[in-house]
């Protein structure tokens, strides 16, 4: 069965993870309600492999950071287009004091990915 998956990878200073933790909970909330199939994120916690790149480098992430890896899964990507707008326009994320958030929404990657191998 097709699926779409949205992807993101986000430095976060370790001083905002709790609060990060807290908009995620209210993010997958959200998403779900609206269609989303699942919802994860996931706090880095072994990020550098000899001889690899690391997670931390590809991120941007800084000493004081830690890495969120997150990805949501759709039916498509028109689902996941509705889906997003939908997210978009509900009060709950219009409402969110994007100046205050617990990351720096330009230091986050982001991208729309077809699986290849289907869970």
């Amino acid at each position: 069965m097709p699926r779409y998956v949205d992807g993101y990878l986000i430095p976060v200073s370790l001083e905002r993870v709790e609060d990060y933790r807290q908009l995620a909970r209210q993010a997958e909330a959200i998403w779900r309600e609206h269609g989303a199939l699942d919802y994860w994120e996931c706090e880095g916690e072994d990020l550098a492999t000899e001889g690899l790149a690391s997670m931390r480098d590809a991120a941007g992430a800084g000493p004081g950071d830690t890495v969120i890896f997150s990805w949501i899964v759709f039916e498509s990507r028109a689902h996941r287009d509705r889906v997003n707008a939908a997210v978009m326009a509900d009060p709950r994320i219009q409402s969110l004091d994007v100046e205050h958030m617990p990351f720096d929404c330009r230091r986050m990657a982001y991208g729309g990915f077809v699986p290849i191998v289907p869970a």
